[in-house]
């Protein structure tokens, strides 16, 4: 297993696809790790040299004490893309991985060929919505919110069609560290990019899941509209993971895209 200290953060991190290859980093939802974009990789590796890797809280990365501000992930992709010697990339995002990628295309424009935003927005929730989750895990663990987040993640196809990998899903949710997930949460409460992404000028593929009820299509749609030029796409039958649910549909739009963009 690879990983590497950023500001005394252990993260692991996974390298897949030939190298010299154009890169393509992908940076995963709240209470999930990098294998949440497997299906995906499985598609493109043969094409792009793929990062992905667990962000602080989540997987087999460390879980710093305190809440997380956006800055904190922002570093951590920072520097993990210095450690590998990355200077040139396109970068996804899923929910909070979107802010994430948000957040980087923001402070590091020159350094991204494509931006690929899953399911985001630049302010998501509310803040007593997510102080109301925080206090409620630290409580009562992540047991307490797991059906009701599974309802969020998945479509309801997919959770009535595939009961063992929703259960698989579930499972890997069950057992992140609580304490990184609500310091996480922390950092969903306190960003808001609104006035921000204006300023993206990477060219944008914004994609929604039809049935997303976390961030629902309008929403996502609205981010897409704040971002000049950027193309917006919908996935039927797909919740709020759709790296998940439909990844052959995702990575088909991304590679488009990306070659579209002359990244690979």
């Amino acid at each position: 297993m690879d990983s590497v200290r950023i500001k005394d953060v252990l993260l692991h991190y996974r390298l897949t696809g030939p190298a010299g290859a154009p890169v393509f980093a992908l940076v995963n939802s709240l209470g999930t790790d990098a294998r949440i974009w497997d299906g995906v990789i499985a598609r493109l590796s043969s094409r792009y040299r793929i990062l992905s890797y667990d962000k602080r809280g989540h997987g087999l990365s460390d879980t710093p004490p305190g809440d997380y501000a956006l800055d904190d992930h922002v570093d951590d992709l920072a520097g993990l893309l210095e450690h590998l010697g990355i200077r040139q990339l396109a970068l996804a995002g899923v929910s909070v991985g979107g802010l994430i990628a948000q957040g980087f295309a923001l402070r590091a424009p020159d350094r991204l060929s494509a931006l690929v935003l899953c399911d985001t927005a630049p302010k998501v929730g509310d803040a007593a919505g997510w102080n109301a989750r925080i206090d409620t895990v630290r409580r009562d663990g992540l047991g307490a919110i797991a059906d009701m987040v599974m309802d969020r993640w998945f479509s309801p196809g997919f959770q009535q069609q595939h009961p063992d990998e929703l259960a698989l899903w579930r499972n890997l949710f069950l057992r992140s560290d609580p304490l990184g997930y609500a310091a996480t949460c922390a950092t969903l409460r306190d960003t808001d990019l609104s006035a921000d992404i204006s300023r993206i000028a990477t060219p944008t593929l914004v994609v929604a899941g039809e049935a997303d009820r976390s961030t629902p299509p309008d929403l996502v749609r609205a981010c897409a509209a704040a971002i000049a030029g950027a193309r917006f796409e919908t996935l039927p039958d797909v919740g709020h993971i759709p790296s998940i649910e439909q990844p052959a549909a995702l990575a088909a739009l991304v590679q488009g895209f990306l070659k579209e963009n002359g990244h690979g």
